[in-house]
């Protein structure tokens, strides 16, 4: 061999030596999202459900950085899963509620509601989209609930009910559009889990986006059996416990959490980013969310708030108080992964990386959170849903939340409740009358809002309305 051939690949080998640590220690970006349906705000022991057994999310939520002002962007399923996916509020894609938006007796609607698109359109980039053509390999397992198939919305596989906003049984057979039957009476959450994981396994070495939106704690509640014994023997605790099958699908989702973080270890994923939290409230008359207000459907802060956690190495445990909303994860996951933000569609959630890495970022303290319903929620249980009426959880209104005042408006009666959720979290103690500037302050602010996101307002009159009108109670199923 020549002597200056030799040198060169003496020199080309050192050169390999010296870089080839580094290249093969890179991390790969790895970010798993587990999204509970209509699991509440205290439906957690880490935000203080002394009823509920929640032993793996504490454990999770004690090693990672919790937020305890964090805000779904709609109380119900769909709307809030399109801005989460979307990254914008719902006046831009037009999903505000679950179809039909004209809930309830129609002799009980003083207005006639605004359209509602049913799916989030194909014109908006999901988050799977983003992280898709960035190279990452993507999947959603679980409820999708805004498109047919969300394959076809960025995501490379999808296990789970497509359109489905729930289950029609927790025991398989499930009949669910893009999900097996398992063996009979396998149970979904454990199999949605079991999905994941196998997701996790075949792309353990590389970029992923892994979505893991649980159908549970949605109905039809079905608890395994032997989870369900346990809870029927223990006593109710601040108005948590009045179904043992919704206590045990709760303890069986931590189970699954748990799945998930063992997988994690056994893999041997290198440090991936792992978040929970869930889409909406939890159901009042099922489980208080005490001393919050309402639940899901209600856009008091017991059927928008929502727990939240983010775990990584590279974020301080601890609890954040910096209000937040779901479709902030959006722009946050982009500047994490260093994936760009698309420039095709307006993007109304800011970053919290920065407030991730523990530091002080005090316009977000300042900032104005935004909720829009012009439409109608019939009631579940009357005045067990501690709503503004025993009708509907909601009927047509918008909110507004800055600096620990929340302004409700509505649209029925042009009625205004302001709230300072610091002194009054339950949002019991109605300061509209007694705050005029803070009132006048709040309404300009919303007012300026609908206008800029040209949100629809209902004006038109409903000619079924009959003022007065109070519907024969259902009878009780047996």
């Amino acid at each position: 061999m020549p002597k200056y051939f030799r040198l060169f690949a003496i020199g080309l080998a050192a050169i390999l030596l010296v870089n080839f640590p580094a290249i093969a220690q890179k991390k790969p970006r790895q970010i798993i999202l587990i999204l509970a349906d209509d699991l509440g705000w205290k439906d957690v022991g880490f935000n203080g459900s002394r009823y509920y057994h929640t032993p793996i999310l504490d454990s999770l939520a004690a090693k990672s950085l919790v937020f305890s002002r964090a805000y779904a962007n709609a109380s119900n399923c769909a709307p809030s899963r399109a801005c989460l996916m979307s990254g914008a509020y719902s006046a831009r894609h037009g999903v505000y509620t679950v179809s039909p938006p004209d809930r309830g007796d129609a002799r009980t609607r003083k207005l006639v509601p605004s359209p509602n698109e049913e799916f989030l359109s194909s014109d908006f980039k999901t988050l799977g989209k983003v992280f898709q053509e960035a190279g990452f390999k993507t999947a959603a397992m679980g409820k999708w609930h805004i498109g047919d198939d969300p394959t076809k919305q960025g995501f490379d596989v999808h296990k789970g009910g497509g359109r489905a906003g729930h289950p029609k049984t927790y025991f398989s057979p499930y009949s669910l559009k893009y999900l097996s039957d398992g063996p009979e009476g396998e149970y979904l959450t454990d199999r949605v889990t079991q999905e994941s994981i196998g997701f996790m396994q075949e792309n353990r070495n590389e970029d992923f986006f892994l979505y893991i939106p649980h159908f549970a704690i949605h109905g039809p509640l079905q608890g395994k059996q032997d989870l369900v014994e346990k809870y029927k023997k223990l006593p109710p605790q601040d108005g948590q416990g009045a179904n043992a099958d919704y206590a045990a699908m709760v303890r069986n989702l931590d189970q699954n959490v748990g799945k998930v973080l063992e997988a994690v270890k056994r893999l041997g994923l290198q440090d991936p980013l792992i978040i929970f939290s869930s889409d909406n409230g939890g159901i009042a008359s099922q489980s208080r969310q005490w001393p919050l207000r309402g639940g899901k459907g209600s856009y008091y802060e017991g059927g928008i708030r929502v727990p939240l956690l983010v775990n990584h190495s590279g974020i301080g445990a601890g609890v954040s108080d910096v209000p937040t909303l779901l479709f902030d994860l959006f722009p946050t996951l982009c500047d994490w992964a260093k994936v760009p933000i698309p420039a095709t569609q307006a993007i109304d959630g800011v970053s919290f990386l920065n407030v991730w890495k523990g530091k002080t970022q005090s316009d977000l303290n300042e900032r104005p959170l935004y909720f829009h319903f012009p439409f109608y929620l019939e009631a579940y249980r009357g005045a067990l849903d501690d709503s503004r009426d025993d009708l509907f959880r909601t009927r047509p209104g918008s909110v507004v939340i800055q600096n620990n005042w929340k302004l409700h408006h509505y649209y029925e009666d042009d009625a205004y409740e302001l709230y300072d959720l610091e002194n009054d979290p339950g949002e019991r103690i109605d300061l509209a009358t007694l705050e005029p500037e803070k009132l006048n302050g709040l309404t300009a602010l919303l007012n300026h809002w609908l206008t800029a996101v040209d949100a629809p307002v209902p004006t038109q009159s409903n000619t079924a309305y009959e003022p007065g009108f109070i519907p024969a109670k259902k009878k009780a199923r047996k």
